[in-house]
């Protein structure tokens, strides 16, 4: 038991590298199609939208509660890792980059959530300590393909996406070797197209999904958009940043608070980190007009860190809400359509940051953000879900 929870985290690090991948050599493929920056939101969009189809399938099928859920991570890590490998293919045309991507995060639909689901299969005491670790890794695959970029600027950007490639292969393969099905998992008996639905009948369940919901408004955007306000910051002020190496420490800074979430989470319970974390956050967006246009690079860049680790600290704790409030059975199931409307949420909030872009002032855009936490707030103080203090988290 005790090497299971290090094979699950790291193969989610390899696995999760995927989805960022496209967005590490973005400056290369806008030179190679010719295109502008603002492509970046398509890119982005187009890997999320992808996400979003493959868990609304995963979660119908009720995949991870039906099968065997190593085996369908390890399945949809393989494929995943091919995808991701077709955007090298010289001669490319950019409906087909997009195409690779979406499909992408087609699969990256059986990685994500399953490897939730999987924690929480063998963790049920101390799940959220458990989550913080898994999307703590989440967090450093994200950012990881920046890291690369960054130590192999001399190199081809292909070497980049082979090197991801490869490494999800690995963890997609370690998870069918090493972790078999947990002690906890009660496999669905059969297959029940509603049965997606079955957790939002549940207050607590709703309570906290729609929390989720508002942190995911705000989440992806920034991640995505991170180079993007160190590039606009370098040209406005004329200063020397390595974005890639800077853009890596922003969003890697968030694994650990993940971690640290957790482990507070066991002492105050999950809501209560949750809600802190969701409400920092929600003041970044409101203090990003003043803190991105400051003219000190040591403001600029501890503001961006401090963002970066509110902003993804409540997200294993979201997930072990929904996890606690949820059948056994159909546990599944449930984390992966939360994931699917979570992820639906990502794409408008990445194209409204776009649109805003293209028609006002760049200082302003990003108190848009604010809206998810604002109501993700909302959604959390309204009713009084069960805490994880005496429920261990």
């Amino acid at each position: 038991m005790k090497r299971i929870l290090p094979v699950i985290v790291l193969s989610q690090f390899f696995c999760t590298s995927l989805w960022f991948a496209g967005n590490a050599v973005m400056g290369d493929i806008i030179q190679n199609f010719g295109l502008d920056n603002r492509f970046l939101a398509n890119l982005t969009s187009s890997v999320q939208l992808g996400f979003i189809c493959g868990t609304l399938v995963f979660a119908v099928l009720a995949v991870a509660d039906r099968f065997s859920p190593s085996r369908v991570f390890f399945t949809c890590a393989m494929i995943a890792a091919l995808l991701n490998l077709g955007i090298c293919i010289n001669g490319l045309t950019v409906e087909a980059l997009l195409g690779f991507r979406f499909f992408t995060g087609f699969f990256l639909a059986g990685i994500y959530p399953v490897g939730m689901k999987i924690a929480s299969d063998y963790y049920q005491k101390g799940l959220g300590r458990s989550l913080g670790f898994l999307v703590g890794a989440l967090v450093l695959g994200t950012s990881f393909p920046h890291l690369l970029k960054s130590f192999s600027t001399d190199l081809p950007w292909k070497y980049v996406i082979v090197s991801i490639s490869v490494l999800a292969a690995l963890g997609g393969l370690a998870m069918l070797v090493f972790v078999p099905d947990g002690p906890f998992r009660k496999p669905g008996q059969r297959l029940a197209l509603t049965a997606f639905t079955k957790g939002f009948r549940n207050g607590h369940f709703r309570s906290a999904a729609f929390g989720y919901f508002g942190h995911m408004w705000e989440l992806y955007t920034f991640w995505a958009f991170v180079p993007i306000m160190l590039t606009t910051y370098q040209h406005n002020f004329h200063a020397t940043l390595n974005i890639p190496f800077l853009s890596f420490l922003i969003i890697a800074s968030g694994s650990l608070a993940c971690v640290l979430g957790g482990l507070l989470a066991q002492v105050y319970g999950a809501k209560k980190i949750a809600t802190i974390a969701l409400g920092l956050s929600g003041l970044c967006c409101l203090l990003s007009p003043v803190l991105l246009f400051t003219g000190s690079v040591p403001v600029l860049l501890g503001f961006l860190f401090f963002w970066g680790l509110v902003v993804v600290a409540d997200s294993p704790l979201f997930s072990t809400l929904v996890a606690q409030n949820v059948a056994e059975e159909s546990r599944g199931t449930s984390l992966t359509i939360v994931n699917c409307i979570g992820f639906s949420i990502t794409i408008i909030s990445i194209q409204c940051l776009k649109l805003l872009s293209e028609n006002i002032n760049t200082k302003y855009i990003y108190l848009m953000l604010a809206a998810g936490p604002l109501l993700g707030l909302l959604a959390l103080l309204k009713d009084s879900l069960p805490s994880p203090v005496n429920q261990k988290a």
